[in-house]
């Protein structure tokens, strides 16, 4: 069983505890706090646990000369990469105020922080978990650091092998208990040959005492929906208030009426999933009380007879008799009174049987 742990305050998740769902907003609110807002909003009315954005300290992230760099792309917010990201950023206190926003409206708020910088601020603005974006799942130095500080992480493992995701566990292990991995590949958006979703099953296997999940940036709901159908205790998939937006990130993402269909259909999957206990369960008692079968006499059998099996048969029978799959038990006893032909041979007319048969009536 994967381990559980609190990754908010109040919210378990791993083990039997439902799939928390992230809405990941990142730098989709195009540089202006009142359609992050929205975005806040969006993501509670549509029943997701958490509302996320990308907080970057860019002087940290980048080195100057990236900065510096021309971009003029069609999604660009700006003559050089640094305009661009500096348009999209926002600065501590508009994100202390989205913080109080998210708080106001009742969902669960934190960032992606893409340097150590980022980091350290999230830290003091005391978000309930950090979440490592797939470029920096790789970065040692800043996973050790961000698990040093001890609040629950989600890492996404984009871009990365098998035998790094092995060292990635190893190192926030030795320092953070609670913390998951997500199966994710970096492409926007992500075709669905690309998914391998098997990753989920293969992580599972490989960390079996910490919870999977899945970061999705394929089109729709139905791969993410799968996910959670293999076990995946987390999902997460940006959004966005409209598609056609400049952005590289908007074509990938879900408007409301698809992430509020995404949150449906996986309480519904988790509602689908069950304990894995295979018994008869009480609402298939109807039709096996129409339909079930039991053993009938193919022949009359006279009493102090010893019954063999081809004296026997099975059929849909009133009453119901000896269930069908017990057959082989009645051979070699005898019956206690008459069993006339096409009639149900039931528990009680089988000598040494009737205390401990089961019986479909």
């Amino acid at each position: 069983m994967p381990l559980k742990f609190e990754l908010c305050p109040g919210r378990m998740i791993g083990a039997n505890y439902p799939c928390f769902i992230i809405a990941e907003i990142g730098q989709n609110h195009q540089g202006d706090i009142e359609l992050a807002k929205k975005m806040i909003k969006m993501a509670k009315d549509c029943g997701a646990d958490c509302a996320k954005f990308q907080k970057s300290e860019l002087e940290h992230k980048f080195n100057k000369r990236a900065l510096d760099r021309p971009y003029k792309a069609k999604h660009s917010w700006g003559d050089t990469y640094g305009e661009h990201k500096r348009h999209l950023e926002f600065n501590h206190e508009q994100y202390k105020e989205l913080q109080k926003y998210a708080k106001e409206v009742g969902i669960f708020f934190t960032a992606s922080g893409m340097d150590e910088m980022a980091v350290e601020f999230l830290h003091e603005l005391n978000v309930p978990f950090f979440k490592v974006g797939s470029g920096d799942t790789n970065n040692f130095p800043y996973l050790e650091k961000t698990a040093k500080k001890g609040r629950p992480m989600i890492v996404s493992s984009g871009m990365q092998s098998l035998e790094t995701m092995r060292r990635v566990y190893k190192t926030v292990k030795e320092h953070n208990e609670n913390f998951a991995i997500l199966q994710c590949t970096s492409a926007y958006p992500l075709e669905p040959e690309d998914v391998n979703l098997r990753v989920i099953t293969e992580y599972q296997k490989e960390f079996p005492d910490i919870p999977i999940g899945y970061s999705g940036h394929e089109s729709g709901i139905s791969i993410s929906v799968a996910a959670v159908a293999l076990g995946a205790k987390i999902v997460e998939r940006h959004i966005t208030l409209d598609k056609t937006w400049k952005g590289s990130d908007h074509a990938a993402s879900l408007v409301a009426s698809e992430l509020a269909e995404l949150v449906r259909s996986i309480r519904l999957v988790e509602r689908a999933l069950g304990s894995g206990l295979k018994k008869m369960l009480p609402c298939e008692k109807p039709c096996r009380d129409k339909l079930g079968k039991s053993v009938v006499a193919k022949v009359k059998i006279t009493k102090g007879t010893v019954i063999s099996l081809d004296m026997l048969t099975v059929k849909v029978a009133e009453p119901m008799g000896v269930v069908a799959e017990d057959i082989f038990q009645l051979v070699g006893k005898a019956v206690t009174e008459d069993v006339g032909e096409d009639e149900s041979v039931t528990p009680e007319v089988v000598d040494s049987y009737g205390k401990k048969a089961k019986c479909c009536g």
